[in-house]
């Protein structure tokens, strides 16, 4: 890496971190925004890829799949975006727009293409981070190879989580996991399994604002599907077969082919393919970078 924008960072949490991936802070305008880098194990990269995890989210989420990719020989990266985790956490609601969220991944694209050396990345949003994906992708299209939407949608609709926003307002003290845990609200870290205290102290230290920020996010009825195709950007939109999470699967579909993208189902996954089927979710997202690649050398 070339730049002095990115440093070493440290694992947060204590799910087991595979040993091939790396704790990074990147230093944005907003502030540090902590990052996990796979490095390609294949001697040459393929390419640069960006994730940006969903609603709750955070870098950790790709634990399971980045070695995967490293790999196939990808450069993969991932991001906790802000408010999440342990990345800055900017007080007030109006830092979490879609505006400062996809500004914020335009810039860490930028960042880390020019630590890599490359002109373009190909970037990845999970659920709510394909809306931030797609704003990014809308604000930026050159710095882009493609844009690959994991069980993620075109649109929100009014009213969409009017229930936990309203919880959060109500206690602004309480964690989402305490919220929805109140009977191990104050069990003891160590009589809780390894996936639940990361699950906890993740949303002790995520962010009210941010969460109330995706909220809003999630509700906007505004449908950015034919600004996505306008850019001309490759799209793959996928998703779990049992995942009935975030959006309908035939939006999903739909979105697909309006534009006029790849559309493929993980099978034995729900909302999180990533960590629910990797290997195959892998092996689709290496088929489909690959054969951005060759379009362009064709080109």
């Amino acid at each position: 890496m070339t730049t002095s924008l990115i440093g070493k960072g440290k694992a947060f949490g204590l799910l087991p971190k595979p040993e091939t991936i790396e704790p990074v802070v990147i230093h944005t305008a907003v502030g540090p925004i902590t990052a996990i880098h796979q490095p390609s194990m294949t001697g040459e990269s393929k390419g640069t890829v960006l994730f940006v995890p969903g609603f709750t989210g955070s870098k950790e989420d790709f634990y399971d799949l980045f070695p995967l990719l490293g790999e196939y020989g990808w450069d993969v990266w991932a991001i906790s975006q802000r408010g999440q985790g342990d990345s800055i956490a900017p007080e007030g609601r109006a830092e979490y727009t879609r505006e400062k969220t996809a500004g914020d991944v335009v810039e860490i694209a930028q960042i880390i293409a020019q630590a890599q050396g490359v002109d373009r990345v190909h970037l990845l949003g999970h659920s709510f981070g394909g809306t931030v994906a797609q704003a990014a992708l809308i604000e930026k299209p050159i710095i882009f190879d493609s844009l690959t939407l994991m069980c993620s949608g075109p649109h929100g609709w009014p009213g969409r989580k009017a229930d936990l926003r309203a919880r959060l307002l109500d206690h602004p003290g309480v964690d989402l996991w305490r919220l929805d845990n109140p009977d191990r609200a104050s069990i003891p870290d160590e009589d809780l399994n390894v996936n639940d205290r990361f699950l906890r102290i993740r949303s002790e230290r995520t962010s009210h604002d941010q969460l109330i920020g995706a909220i809003d996010q999630l509700a906007n009825t505004h449908d950015t599907t034919f600004e996505v195709k306008a850019t001309g950007v490759p799209v793959l939109v996928f998703h779990g077969e049992n995942d009935n999470w975030a959006w309908p699967q035939e939006w999903q579909r739909r979105m697909a082919e309006l534009l006029d993208s790849r559309y493929e189902i993980i099978p034995n996954a729900f909302h999180c393919p990533n960590g629910e089927n990797p290997k195959p979710t892998a092996a689709l997202l290496n088929d489909f970078w690959t054969s951005v690649t060759k379009g362009k050398s064709n080109d």
